[in-house]
């Protein structure tokens, strides 16, 4: 089959469209680049350039999960949360959760210790503070899920007594229990020794991460959830993370 002129001219004149458009959106990226970098060192290591679904609003992503957004120039910067109005969708959460979302395979589950509900079928994973105030709340409503296995990450970074105890439990014979005793009957942790490596590797692993508060929770699914949910919500993320 043989192309008419006119379609072949067509052709060709889309083609370079298409490569035109293609070419600013990389001169684009390229000035964004080079005057961040140049008027805000902190930007000298850009991850990516992207553009939002608003007209003329790039997002900048630095430090894996940092969005900041900016004009096609670079000349302006703002940080904040991207809202779609029409879809009521909170686009810059989507996305900061989709860049933080863990493999559940690849959590260092050596370093934790685990509790298991009922049948245990169902997984997650939770780092916490043992002088975390909201981590007790949590553990308490937590009393009334089951059929969970939960890996527990003692994860002290609250107060040099947070490592303290959170070295105890570690080193106790019953890590749950002792665990429990403590997060939901206020009960003391009693003294214990053995090597607490574990401890370390576990803030080692949040700084990595950017587990910057506890509770913090990953499903099964990788999905991730800072801080205090009850019951309720957490069966629902129990579900969805099938």
């Amino acid at each position: 089959m043989t192309l008419s002129k006119s379609a072949w001219t067509l052709g060709l004149v889309i083609s370079s469209f298409l490569a035109l458009g293609s070419s600013a959106a990389i001169g684009q990226e390229a000035a964004i680049r080079k005057n961040l970098a140049d008027r805000l060192p902190a930007f000298s290591k850009i991850d990516e350039v992207s553009k939002t679904p608003m007209n003329g609003l790039y997002e900048v992503r630095v430090n894996d999960s940092d969005i900041f957004y900016t004009d096609a120039e670079g000349n302006f910067l703002l940080q904040g949360h991207l809202i779609d109005t029409k879809a009521k969708r909170n686009l810059t959460e989507e996305r900061v959760d989709k860049l933080s979302a863990i493999d559940f395979g690849a959590l260092p589950v050596k370093d934790a210790f685990v509790v298991v509900r009922g049948n245990g079928k169902r997984k997650m994973a939770v780092f916490e503070d043992p002088n975390c105030g909201y981590c007790k709340r949590f553990e308490r409503d937590m009393q009334k899920v089951s059929d969970v296995t939960i890996y527990m990450f003692l994860y002290p970074i609250l107060s040099p007594d947070s490592t303290d105890k959170s070295k105890n439990i570690w080193c106790s014979k019953d890590k749950a229990k002792t665990w429990t005793d403590l997060m939901v009957r206020d009960q003391p942790v009693p003294k214990a020794s053995c090597d607490t490596a574990a401890l370390d590797r576990n803030i080692e692993f949040g700084r990595k991460h950017k587990i910057t508060g506890t509770p913090t929770l990953f499903f099964a699914d990788g999905s991730r959830v800072p801080g205090a949910i009850n019951s309720q919500q957490v069966e629902k993320f129990l579900a969805d993370a099938k």
